[in-house]
């Protein structure tokens, strides 16, 4: 009687902390996406709309850094998509056994991000290599390895080791975009190199442009993968992000689509 009791109270403390917290258990078949961070809001629209069409169907997202999430998936997480900002991610997971080749399904470009009012006064990227705090992706991260190619191509304006002495500036970087711009719109720096479509997005930030002969494309990729546990779910997702309703949901947030 007592073990039933206890066992009882148990049950009736899950179901209240689940509430209290907002959580729910999925109901029916669940559907995995990894992808990188700058395809959140994108995704979490098509999400709405795949729930929509299968409504069956519980679609989970994990936004990150794409080096976070292929490392995820290499140390065996559960997923059923990956959406990389860089195909080299997918590539090494193709070369593991655990996805196919990515597709390429949309570009992004570079930007500037700088807090509100602009105090540093960036005016363009040759101001970078005086700002005080500057933010950077990380260098493995896809962030971080385009605006690395950006400030390669600076140097054939601004000479010889612009790159060396914007890095020298960096006051912290980051393994994602969005936690960059997280560091400018609290003011704790003065200017960050973002994907454009996060930096149009952001509050509390302001963006300045990029030269079209500086600036560098980072290529979406997106497959499922072969331990899917859903992987006619997982199809069906990346047929929805290549269709028109999901160009739109990518172009509307200012990515390239093809």
């Amino acid at each position: 009687m007592t073990f039933m009791s206890n066992f009882m109270k148990m049950g009736v403390c899950a179901a209240l902390a689940l509430a209290l917290c907002g959580c729910r258990e999925p109901e029916g078949e669940v559907l995995t996406v990894f992808a990188a961070s700058s395809l959140l809001d994108a995704f979490a629209e098509l999400e709405l709309e795949f729930e929509r069409r299968h409504p069956e169907v519980d679609v989970v997202i994990n936004a990150a850094g794409s080096q976070t999430l292929r490392l995820q998936i290499e140390r065996g997480a559960s997923a059923d998509v990956f959406a990389s900002a860089n195909g080299d991610h997918h590539e090494a997971l193709r070369e593991a056994g655990l996805s196919g080749p990515g597709e390429v399904f949309a570009h992004n470009g570079m930007a500037i991000a700088v807090p509100a009012g602009n105090p540093a006064g960036v005016r363009g990227v040759g101001d970078l290599a005086r700002v005080e705090r500057l933010v950077l992706g990380s260098p493995e991260v896809p962030v971080g390895i385009y605006a690395r190619r950006l400030l390669d191509r600076a140097e054939a304006v601004e000479g010889e080791g612009f790159r060396a002495r914007v890095e020298a500036r960096a006051a912290s970087m980051e393994p994602n975009a969005r936690l960059a711009l997280a560091r400018v719109a609290m003011g704790e720096a003065d200017a960050a190199l973002v994907y454009r479509t996060d930096a149009r997005s952001a509050r509390g930030v302001e963006v300045v442009p990029i030269a079209p002969s500086l600036d560098v494309r980072a290529d979406y990729t997106i497959a499922a993968l072969t331990g899917a546990r859903e992987p006619e779910l997982g199809r069906r997702w990346v047929a929805l992000v290549a269709s028109p309703v999901g160009r739109g949901a990518l172009s509307r947030r200012g990515f390239e689509v093809e």
